[in-house]
């Protein structure tokens, strides 16, 4: 740990007691039961002064402090910033669970093991340092936080959001107009703001009481408030013996006359100092070891200039230095050559021989021309990154590597793994064409060219939707290769994008010669790879076999961290309904895609997540997520995953009533597709326009639409989404007067035992056979439907046969039995807003001699307070979530105070509210 190396007399608190304040009540609330605070603020307005007040807090309370700063010299140095803060409480890791000890150890590259996950990383370290307090309480202190390396930034802002409870704090700081993984999140935040001009003025009359008033006003008016420029900009002065900043430096940011009044602090120093400054500005560590074995012993005697000029503070008995302000080592840096800065990096990888990616990475800032050698380290840290989940950092290494390569074809290969990586993983979809536009040369045949083939495959498919183009062109290079390793990552790689390419293009001759190429690897490819080929490719004709398989490895994905083999088996799982089952390891995906890890796994998990939702009654949250999606895909160059979001809202907008926009999101879909060979995309669009018919009782058009995706008493093979798609043809068809193509229907739903695939399958392949059975047999159908377990979980599917089956009671004179059918159809419908199918029950129940949707008397009166509230915003158009916010409640509890209120008024949808809520006219 950093002990305090005492005060120092140039600190300012002038106009700081707010804020000083703000931070004591911090460390003791901290102290007390845990908590987190960032500070931002412009370059030089106190930041650092208040991170040293916090550590002398909680140094003169007893607490024990730990202390980093972010140093861009060392960035891309995956879990670096981590591995210094924990550094003291490593001994420590015997005391974690076997697993955590494991996942801690094999991130911060102390042994080899399986790729951590980042979720388990964090988790690993909010633990060590919960053992590390031991009895009592600790304070995390980070200065300059956008400068840490990306994973420690997100294993640390993970910690931050859970300290509550902990007795832990965390304080960090960086500078206004800088991103990083803290902004936002919950995380309180305190904005160090400039000194007013009152306070601004004392502060340099204290320091500076003999100063003119011109110069006086100057400096003020230079200076905006902040507290450093108020301290420097006359000290400058002094020094130079003229006016604190000549007119070209005032064209300049505050920040980078502030570096440059640093570096006229530096200048006048002894070459010696100057050098030992620079090392320590390249170091992270602020080790003074370092120093020692870079430049003798007397490295610590010649820090002693820079010392008394208070530009660094000195910890012997630590062993640390620490610049006084993170500016100063920027400064320090601006000031040096590039020869010199690569002569000092040459003297850190020659200390760093045990610390393997730092080696790595100094030695090639320290190249001056290709070096293979080097080349090799930086692959072989990509590997170890990658290992680590960093794919950002692997990609980084890669690039930096292939511009380290002498060899053309070597060169060649890093390239193209790097596009690959960047397209698969980091969602940098748009840098790999001008990644492969730099690749001279890979030998036909090779894995490099596999690799290359991949990305531009990705590319192709994600980026433009060119199914026929990408499938033509990868198919190619694999089927003209002699040999085809199941072992191969390149090739493993290049099944799965033929895999996805296939399913997006559904038709067979994409799927047949690749079902034939698969059969040609030996060793055979991972079984993973299979078992997806055929419940996602084709699921109603391939799955049943295969389920078993999927449900082991979908059993043991609580272990599996790498994001696209998760993102890969819940794909391969969502025709065949595995994912409830994946929920949990679906949202460490999402959250590690949030916190900045793979950002292609989260937008195609994030789609299945809202598609499980949709199917769950979830709406609301689906339409969140599809918007989230929709952002990503827009953001990150992925037009083709976009439509999937699109696909979602427009079912959703479907099943409301909205049906102007669901059906203009089917139109532009289809015209996007088409041209592109996106069968898929083609048939979602028909999906959408039969729902939008069913909802408007447009029978025969919504049969014509759910036929054209596949034909009535076949599923056609390869085309996945006619699974989904099955219970909406067989209800068209019925209530189209088509009872034998609806009949053909259900016989092939039979006969190819879909109601084995899942307990949804089978609740609504009964359900379809009740509504084709003839009078008299109906019932036992709809009631088989009905018993299948946890049915409940599927509210609007599971609504739709209560209503068919009410429908058929009541012809059948059984009007006690129908009322109770057509209630609880009409009651789903109310909570999901499905207002097309609201009216249609009411209407059914009207018939069956059960009012709803029907004004009650004294409706309003009926309403508590709160229910009122809610009634006036859901009429305004609010979301259930957006209500939830205003009024401080769940979802799900305005959910069911709208199931409440929704019959007390009479109404069935959302748009009723505002008629009804409206006194009546006198």
């Amino acid at each position: 740990m950093v002990s305090n190396p005492g005060p120092d007399p140039q600190r300012v608190f002038v106009g700081r007691d707010h804020e000083s304040k703000v931070v004591q009540e911090f460390v003791l609330r901290a102290a007390s039961v845990g908590d987190a605070l960032v500070l931002s603020g412009e370059a030089g307005i106190g930041k650092t002064v208040l991170l040293d007040v916090a550590e002398e807090i909680a140094t003169a309370s007893g607490v024990p402090v730990v202390r980093t700063v972010g140093v861009e010299a060392e960035s891309e140095l995956t879990y670096a910033a981590l591995h210094r803060l924990l550094g003291p409480f490593l001994p420590r890791l015997d005391g974690l669970s076997p697993q955590h000890r494991r996942t801690l150890a094999t991130a911060l590259g102390l042994a080899e093991g399986p790729p951590p996950d980042r979720l388990a990383v964090s988790t690993a370290a909010l633990s060590l340092l919960g053992l590390a307090r031991g009895g009592g309480s600790l304070l995390v202190i980070v200065d300059d936080l956008p400068w840490l390396d990306r994973m420690s930034a997100a294993v640390l802002a993970f910690v931050a959001r859970r300290l509550p409870g902990t007795r832990i704090g965390f304080l960090g700081a960086f500078r206004t107009g800088e991103s990083s993984f803290f902004d936002g999140g919950g995380l309180a935040a305190l904005e160090v703001e400039p000194l007013d001009h009152t306070a601004a003025a004392s502060l340099v009359d204290q320091r500076y009481p003999t100063l003119g008033p011109r110069m006086r006003q100057q400096v003020l008016d230079e200076a905006a408030g902040n507290p450093l420029a108020l301290v420097e900009l006359p000290a400058r002065r002094n020094d130079r013996g003229h006016d604190p900043a000549p007119p070209t430096a005032m064209e300049l940011p505050l920040s980078q006359r502030l570096e440059h009044l640093f570096a006229g602090r530096v200048d006048p120093l002894p070459a010696a100092t100057r050098q030992l400054l620079l090392l320590a500005a390249l170091d992270a560590t602020g080790e003074l070891g370092l120093l020692v074995a870079a430049f003798g012993p007397g490295a610590i005697d010649d820090l002693a200039p820079a010392e008394l000029e208070r530009l660094v503070r000195v910890d012997a008995e630590r062993g640390r230095l620490v610049f006084r302000h993170p500016l100063m080592r920027s400064a320090v840096v601006a000031m040096s050559t590039l020869q010199e800065r690569r002569d000092l990096h040459a003297a850190i990888a020659a200390q760093t021989h045990d610390q393997p990616d730092r080696h790595a990475w100094h030695l090639a800032a320290a190249a001056e021309a290709p070096d293979e050698s080097i080349a090799a380290l930086l692959e072989q840290t990509a590997n170890r990154i990658l290992r680590r989940g960093d794919a950002v950092g692997a990609v980084a290494a890669l690039l930096r590597a292939s511009d380290l390569t002498p060899a053309v074809a070597e060169r060649g290969r890093r390239l193209a793994r790097a596009a690959y990586v960047g397209a698969e993983i980091t969602g940098d979809i748009g840098s790999v064409p001008r990644l492969l536009a730099e690749v001279e040369h890979i030998e036909l045949g090779s894995s490099a060219a596999v690799t290359a083939a991949v990305a531009t495959a990705a590319f192709l498919l994600n980026g433009e939707g060119d199914v026929n183009g990408a499938y033509r062109m990868l198919f190619a290079v694999l089927a003209n290769r002699k040999g085809l390793d199941g072992n191969d990552d390149a090739l493993i790689e290049a099944v799965w994008f033929l895999i996805a390419i296939s399913t997006f293009g559904g038709r067979a001759e994409l799927w047949q010669p690749l079902e034939e190429l698969l059969e040609r690897f030996s060793p055979p490819l991972p079984r993973y790879l299979a078992v997806i080929a055929k419940t996602f490719g084709n699921p109603a004709h391939q799955a049943l076999p295969v389920l078993d398989e999927l449900d082991d490895m979908i059993g043991a994905l609580s272990r599996e961290p790498d994001p696209a083999r998760v993102a890969r088996l819940a794909i391969g799982g969502a025709y065949v309904d595995r994912l409830r089952e994946l929920r949990g390891v679906l949202q460490d995906v999402l959250d590690h895609g949030r916190d900045g890890g793979a950002v292609t796994s989260q937008i195609q998990v994030q789609v299945i997540v809202a598609n499980d939702s949709f199917h769950a009654g979830q709406w609301d949250e689906a339409l969140d997520l599809c918007a989230e999606g929709i952002r990503l895909c827009e953001q990150y160059g992925y037009p083709l995953l976009r439509w999937l979001y699109v696909h979602q809202e427009a079912l959703i907008a479907a099943a409301r009533g909205h049906w102007e926009p669901a059906r203009a999101a089917a139109e532009a879909m289809t015209r996007w597709a088409a041209p592109r060979g996106v069968t898929l995309l083609t048939a979602y669009a028909h999906g959408v326009e039969t729902l939008v018919a069913l909802g408007r009782g447009e029978h025969r058009d919504a049969f014509s639409h759910a036929s054209s995706i596949t034909p009535a008493g076949e599923l056609r093979a390869y085309v996945p989404y006619a699974l989904w798609t099955a219970q909406d043809l067989v209800e068209a068809a019925v209530r189209a007067g088509l009872r034998a193509e609806a009949a053909r229907h259900v016989t092939a739903l039979l006969d190819l035992n879909i109601p084995a695939m899942s307990p949804r399958r089978a609740m609504i392949t009964f359900g379809a056979a009740g509504m084709v059975a003839p009078d008299g047999q109906f019932a036992e159908h709809f009631e088989a439907a009905l018993a299948v377990p946890s049915a409940e979980r599927w509210p609007f599917e599971l609504a739709r046969i209560q209503l068919f089956y009410g429908q058929r009671l009541r012809s059948a004179r059984a009007t006690a039995d129908a009322r109770r059918q057509l209630g609880a159809a009409f009651d789903a419908f109310q909570r999901l807003d499905a207002a097309p199918w609201s009216a249609l029950a009411a209407k059914e129940l009207r018939a069956a001699g059960l009012a709803r949707g029907k004004p009650q008397p004294d409706a309003l009166g009926q309403l508590t307070p709160q229910q009122r509230e809610i009634a006036k915003l859901a009429a305004a158009g609010l979301t259930n979530k957006q209500i939830g916010e205003r009024l401080f409640l769940s979802p799900r509890t305005v959910g069911t105070h709208l199931y409440q209120i929704f019959p007390k008024l009479g109404v069935t949808s959302r748009a009723a509210l505002r008629d009804a809520l409206e006194p009546p006219e006198k």
